[in-house]
């Protein structure tokens, strides 16, 4: 079936501007959320997803209130809603391979919905008008993805690319880096994470070796699980640790001007992990077993055993 807004078909051969002047209920949500202040969100509560992973859950879940990824400048963040079970998943888009995510991320809340009363909601963020206009294609292998799934997909906010851009000293950037969403009320929200643990650094090493796109959380146990990865040790990585914050920006960012202050910073940090783990299945995942944590009463991960 179609992906709709306000239950019509969306015609995804439309050029993205004018998919969203179709509705203006969506212009005005998209409006709406790149007016409101950011709000900062604790570790209490809260699941941080990274790039190209995904996390899934419900209302019932004891431990995890809220989803919520950042920097995304290309990048898309979604969100899909079951409205009768409250299943909820965010994930991190890049574009690496559209079609295979969008389906993991339906499957991801399929599997947690048990009611046939409700629908699909949609929501998707990120984007701006970059020079390359990679947001702009990425919005459309989107909608194309969702468009070839098999159920209804109702896209409810549509916050992409020219409606989340904005202009500084002549340079585009996104207006919203990062969205929050509460998977007991499914609300939407501007926002912004201090807390980006565990294993942030190996999560990251993870994406900069090419991995696909991976679901996080264990739903029915209440537990993040990280791996296990393997990768093969990552060439001339001597070179790049001794490289500037410019080239590293130039490097391995598809927008270097609009990303935040601690891009180099982090980026960096990702690649030292590489370094000084070239061969994970040994020095981080001896098992073969992956690293699980779950999350405390303060906001803490306590790492589990498998």
């Amino acid at each position: 079936m179609p992906l709709l807004i306000d239950s019509r078909r969306v015609d995804v051969s439309l050029p993205v501007g004018r998919i969203l002047q179709t509705s203006p209920q969506l212009e005005e949500r998209a409006r709406n959320l790149t007016s409101q202040p950011t709000q900062v969100v604790g570790a209490s509560g809260f699941l941080y997803v990274q790039q190209r992973e995904l996390a899934a859950t419900t209302p019932g879940d004891s431990l995890i209130s809220i989803l919520g990824s950042e920097d995304a400048t290309t990048c898309h963040i979604l969100v899909l809603r079951h409205t009768g079970s409250g299943a909820t998943c965010l994930a991190h888009c890049d574009g690496s391979d559209s079609e295979s995510e969008i389906a993991a991320i339906m499957q991801a809340v399929k599997s947690l919905t048990k009611t046939t009363e409700g629908r699909l909601e949609l929501h998707m963020v990120g984007g701006f008008n970059d020079q390359r206009q990679l947001s702009l294609k990425l919005s459309r292998q989107l909608l194309k993805a969702f468009h070839k799934q098999v159920e209804d997909v109702h896209l409810v906010t549509f916050c992409v690319t020219d409606i989340n851009n904005k202009k500084e000293n002549g340079i585009h950037l996104p207006i919203i880096y990062g969205i929050a969403v509460n998977v007991k009320t499914g609300e939407i929200s501007k926002a912004k994470f201090p807390d980006r643990q565990p294993d942030e650094d190996l999560r990251s090493a993870y994406i900069l070796t090419g991995g696909s796109m991976v679901n996080i959380y264990d739903a029915e146990k209440e537990q993040l699980n990280i791996g296990p990865y393997s990768w093969l040790p990552f060439p001339n990585i001597d070179f790049w640790l001794i490289q500037d914050d410019k080239q590293i920006l130039d490097s391995f960012s598809t927008s270097p001007q609009a990303e935040p202050p601690d891009f180099a910073q982090h980026m960096k940090s990702s690649l030292k992990y590489l370094k000084d783990n070239p061969h994970p299945e040994v020095s981080v995942f001896p098992k073969g077993k992956p690293r699980s944590y779950k999350k405390k009463a303060d906001g803490q991960w306590e790492r589990i055993k498998n």
